[in-house]
């Protein structure tokens, strides 16, 4: 598989000439549907989802399938049968990727703030993309994307995150509101100049891409 990041959260994942998008939301690089077969979104707030997108490229592809929370199917509402909600244990095929569900609500920001659904998404068994949670899937991971910043946790947080799932290799995500000198702290605490989280650490640029799913899983949770 080829991923490719699209800035902040959003990712497209392509095999075999087939593309799948996770949480195109208002920080997304509009070019991130194009050619889309099927979306993921892990939650409702708008860094992850734009309802306006998301229309616009159902009706420019009339094949286009959508999975998400059910609160973000209810704003999906006049699309139709192409929207599923999805929850915790919930194992599908889209556009030929093998996902499973894992998680169910977004990490606590404040007591005070309500919380929303969030769920995660493992893909071909190989990249977990956790949207707005820590969540540990009970499964091996190759690649996790990390959600890298945000009111909701530390960098000593995603350490132990790390190394409690245990993937082969890291891709931050989540970093569309850290500046140059905010990217390369966290870089260098997830990295090798930090305590160590035995994976390997990577910082894509938008439009970057790398391939996943190559032999050397993770070791899974533990």
């Amino acid at each position: 598989m080829q991923l490719t990041k699209f800035g902040h959260a959003c990712v497209r994942v392509e095999k075999d000439g087939r593309r799948l998008v996770i949480d195109p939301g208002g920080l997304t690089r509009p070019e991130a549907l194009d050619g889309a077969d099927a979306v993921l979104v892990t939650h409702e707030h708008f860094d992850h989802f734009s309802e306006e997108a998301l229309r616009g490229a159902a009706r420019d592809n009339p094949a286009l399938r959508i999975w998400t929370t059910t609160a973000v199917a209810a704003r999906l509402d006049g699309i139709g049968g192409r929207v599923t909600a999805v929850g915790e244990g919930a194992a599908f095929t889209a556009a030929g990727f093998d996902v499973s569900v894992h998680g169910t609500w977004h990490a606590v920001i404040h007591p005070d703030i309500p919380r929303v659904g969030n769920v995660g998404f493992l893909v071909d068994g190989a990249l977990f993309h956790p949207g707005d949670a820590l969540t540990v899937p009970d499964a091996a991971v190759e690649t996790l994307l990390l959600p890298v910043h945000g009111p909701w946790s530390t960098t000593g947080q995603l350490i132990d995150y790390v190394r409690e799932v245990g993937p082969r290799q890291v891709c931050a995500i989540h970093d569309g509101a850290l500046n140059d000198t905010g990217t390369a702290m966290v870089g260098g605490l997830l990295g090798d100049n930090g305590p160590g989280t035995g994976a390997r650490y990577q910082q894509l640029s938008a439009g970057e891409s790398v391939a996943i799913g190559s032999p050397g899983p993770g070791t899974g949770p533990r």
